[in-house]
C-alpha cells in the first residue's frame, strides 16, 4: 500500500487517478481548492482550499500534512486558454504559467519533507509543450507552460536523484474532460495510463517524457 498524493482532484484526470488508486487498496491524499460532491464520494482523504499557484495555500498544505511520509506526489492541477497569434492575452499567459509551471515547484518543494529514496513525483504537462512536436502553432500561453513544466521537472530530477527521489514528465493523451469540451479519449483510459507509467518509473526512467499510452515523447 502505498501514500498517494494528487493536486487537481475535483474533477477530470485527477479525480479518476484518486479512484483508480483508492480502488487497488492505495492511501489517497487529494489536494483541491474546492472538492466535488464525485471527489466526496470517493473513499480519498481531502485536503481543500489549495491553489498551487499561491504560496500561503501550499504553506497550508505542508501543515495539513506534517510528516507524514509521500510514496507518489503527482501534480496534475493545470488550466488551459486558448488562444491565436491574433488574440494572445498576456494576463493569462502568466495566470497558465503560474499554475501549470510554478504550482508543480512549489507543491514539490513545500512536501519535500514528506519525501524520501524510493519517492515518486509525476508532473502532468503535455505534449503541446514539446518544441519538436509543435505542427500547428497558437496556444501560446499553454504551449510556453507546458514547455516550461518539462524544464522545471528535469530539474527537479537532476536536483533529487542523489535522494533517491524520481521523476517524470506526462501526457495524459487529449482526454474527454471540461478542458477539452468532452472531446477524446476517456480520463479512465488516461489514469490508468497514467498510473503504468508512474509505477514504472525508476533510476533508468527518471527525467523523462512520456505519453500515458506508455511510449517516450520528444522534447
Amino acid at each position: 500500500m502505498a501514500t498517494v498524493v494528487i493536486t487537481g482532484c475535483n474533477r477530470g484526470i485527477g479525480l479518476e487517478l484518486c479512484k483508480q488508486y483508492s480502488a487497488r487498496g492505495d492511501d489517497v491524499i487529494a489536494i483541491c481548492r474546492e472538492p466535488s460532491d464525485e471527489l466526496r464520494e470517493t473513499d480519498a482523504e481531502i485536503v481543500e482550499g489549495i491553489d498551487v499557484s499561491d504560496d500561503s495555500a501550499t504553506a497550508r498544505l505542508q501543515e495539513a500534512l506534517a510528516d507524514r511520509p509521500i510514496d507518489v506526489l503527482i501534480n496534475n492541477a493545470g488550466i488551459l486558454h486558448r488562444d491565436t497569434l491574433e488574440d494572445v492575452d498576456y494576463d493569462a499567459m502568466v495566470e497558465q504559467y503560474r499554475v501549470n509551471t510554478i504550482g508543480p515547484l512549489r507543491v514539490t518543494r513545500a512536501l519535500l519533507g514528506n519525501l524520501s529514496d524510493g519517492s515518486k513525483i509525476g508532473i502532468v504537462t503535455s505534449r503541446v509543450g514539446s518544441v519538436e512536436d509543435n505542427e500547428s502553432g497558437a496556444y501560446y500561453g499553454y504551449r510556453s507552460s507546458k514547455a516550461a513544466a518539462n524544464m522545471i521537472g528535469m530539474s527537479l530530477h537532476r536536483d533529487l536523484a542523489d535522494r533517491g527521489i524520481h521523476v517524470m514528465l506526462l501526457h495524459p493523451g487529449y482526454v474527454a474532460t471540461d478542458m477539452t469540451g468532452g472531446q477524446g479519449v476517456s480520463a479512465i483510459a488516461s489514469a490508468t495510463g497514467l498510473i503504468s507509467r508512474l509505477d514504472e518509473l525508476g533510476p533508468d526512467t527518471s527525467g523523462t517524457f512520456w505519453h500515458a499510452e506508455g511510449y517516450p515523447l520528444p522534447w
